[in-house]
């Protein structure tokens, strides 16, 4: 989960400059989980392209889990869930 933190918030700063992230972990009884949400930013950010999301969905189905990401309404949330 820290690594998938890191690299979540690391996006944030690459994609939406300035934006402000807010980070939130939660545990259930089966399952734990991390979101990291951030709004669009009136700066650009650096185009996409690596291998970010990707390495953290592979890291998240190595743990039995899902990763969630994308664009929403009020900007953009990476969601992890891992078995607990």
């Amino acid at each position: 989960m820290i690594r998938t933190a890191q690299e979540a918030v690391t996006n944030v700063r690459r994609h939406a400059p300035g934006s402000p992230a807010t980070v939130r972990l939660s545990f259930g009884d089966r399952e734990c989980e991390l979101e990291v949400v951030n709004p669009p930013s009136d700066e650009p950010g650096t185009p996409g392209g690596g291998y970010g999301l990707v390495g953290m969905r592979e890291r998240a189905e190595l743990l039995g889990g899902t990763l969630e990401a994308g664009e929403t309404e009020d900007g953009f949330r990476v969601r992890l869930r891992v078995p607990a």
